[in-house]
């Protein structure tokens, strides 16, 4: 979180829409609602009706992507719309041709790896000739080299380069090769006492400072390899590996975990700062507040009222940024006699509940590209919060509301849900082929953070 920027690897760009296609959309839904037919529109083209509702505030008001106010938008000329037509398909085709290079990078590899092990069963002469039939095969196809070869799995050099005849005969000797009283003089004179402590480099200065030579630097180390003497002696710092962090939690408020993301601002470069916690039990989010920085004392100010509502909890999990492991926040969880939990460096699944929730915020329909204003950022988290606690059907709670798992009421919807499906089997036996109700409605279980192996292997017992 150092950065003033998104972290790394975030989500992939949008969806986008031109304002001809917004417009083109909203007469075929809006042709669609007078057959009430909407509803299988909108499935059809992976649109939600809430993109619906403000294409047509944005028509209407005839602001459509840049237009100013009152301007007529129009329609696209027959030009304009080849052009993007072509343009589409322009792009199709870039996307096709980078999966096609990419393939073509791990068919090399792979045939790379397989050539090597067919080259232990029946001998590199005859896996050289096979995999050169192959290249000559493609290059018939007048298939560029650098393909062909990469198909192959053979070097370029290799296809301009004729191998030398194999050996029957072992390798002769080299002439300069020291023998072994040599040898064993470099390995007495590098264990002596008074050259033990010092680095091959240095013996060998030093030993032409008294003008001796007895054999280069690479052969030094080459005498101490064939000994086993080569070996890490300095007080190299060691650091242990980081525990892994395994919490679970079997009812709401026992685990709580928390993250800050960026928003993006109404300029490049301008960034809102959304703090949000999130109960991993009920998935019910307990905590959200958006700032123009990032600080400690802010964080503090978040757990305050966030544990003066719904509890303190046993755990508080977060990853290393700055805000997590700032003093402050510590000084106040240890008053509280919480414990705080951290992931691992550079582990990035280590708080998942967090990051699956941001992705269920940023990936939706009606997130837009960038804030206005800090007031903007604020309202939208403020509906976002009040969907998902109280209207998203969460799947990993059997699809009840995180409220409702939250605040202990999942147990009669649940039976609820269970009797429908009882009196379901009763009038329509022929439609089902068990009494079983789908686990998918199935109420959550413990929640974790890195299960342990063990306890994998007992439930699955």
């Amino acid at each position: 979180m150092n950065s003033p920027g998104p972290r790394a690897g975030g989500p992939t760009p949008r969806r986008s829409f031109t304002p001809a296609q917004k417009l083109e959309f909203l007469v075929s839904y809006e042709a669609a609602c007078q057959n009430n037919d909407g509803g299988a529109f909108l499935r059809r083209e992976g649109l939600y009706s809430s993109q619906m509702t403000e294409w047509r505030r944005l028509r209407d008001a005839g602001v459509l992507a840049g237009k100013k106010p009152g301007q007529s938008i129009g329609k696209l000329s027959k030009d304009q719309a080849e052009i993007a037509r072509l343009r589409r398909q322009l792009e199709v085709s870039e996307s096709r041709l980078k999966r096609s290079e990419a393939a073509l990078g791990i068919n090399g590899k792979t045939l790379g790896v397989l050539r090597e092990r067919h080259t232990g069963v029946t001998g590199r002469a005859d896996v050289q000739e096979e995999l050169m039939a192959a290249y000559q095969g493609l290059r018939e196809l007048q298939v560029p080299t650098r393909q062909a070869a990469a198909l192959a799995g053979v070097s370029r050099t290799t296809v301009y380069r004729k191998p030398a005849p194999p050996r029957d005969k072992p390798a002769p000797t080299p002439p300069n090769k020291l023998s072994l009283a040599e040898r064993a003089e470099i390995l007495a004179a590098l264990n002596s006492p008074e050259f033990v402590d010092l680095a091959p480099m240095q013996v060998h200065t030093k030993l032409l400072d008294a003008g001796v030579y007895l054999a280069s630097l690479s052969t030094f180390y080459r005498v101490l390899e064939e000994n086993s003497q080569v070996k890490e002696r300095r007080r190299l710092a060691k650091h242990p590996p980081r525990a892994v962090p395994e919490l679970v939690a079997t009812a709401p408020g026992r685990v709580i975990t928390w993250d800050i993301t960026k928003l993006a601002g109404p300029v490049r470069g301008k960034y809102f700062d959304c703090y949000m916690a999130v109960d991993i039990y009920s998935r019910f989010i307990v905590g959200a507040h958006v700032h123009a920085t990032e600080s400690g004392a802010l964080a503090v100010e978040m757990m305050k009222e966030m544990f003066g509502i719904h509890g303190i909890p046993d755990v508080l999990h977060a990853d290393r940024g700055t805000s997590m492991t700032s003093k402050t926040l510590a000084a106040l969880l240890s008053d509280l006699e919480v414990t705080q939990s951290h992931s691992r460096p550079r582990v990035s699944n280590d708080n998942p509940y967090s990051e699956s929730l941001f992705k269920t915020m940023k990936y939706g329909p009606v997130f837009p590209e960038r804030f206005a204003s800090l007031a903007d950022a604020r309202a939208f988290i403020s509906a976002f919060v009040d969907w998902y606690n109280h209207h998203h059907q969460h799947s990993g709670i059997g699809f009840h509301t995180p409220a409702n798992v939250h605040y202990g009421l999942a147990d009669g919807i649940a039976k609820q849900r269970s009797e429908t499906l009882a009196a379901a089997r009763a009038k329509h036996p022929n439609r089902f082929t068990n009494t079983n109700d789908p686990k998918i409605l199935a109420l959550p279980g413990p929640a974790w953070i890195n299960q342990p192996k063990e306890t994998d292997e007992k439930l699955t017992a």
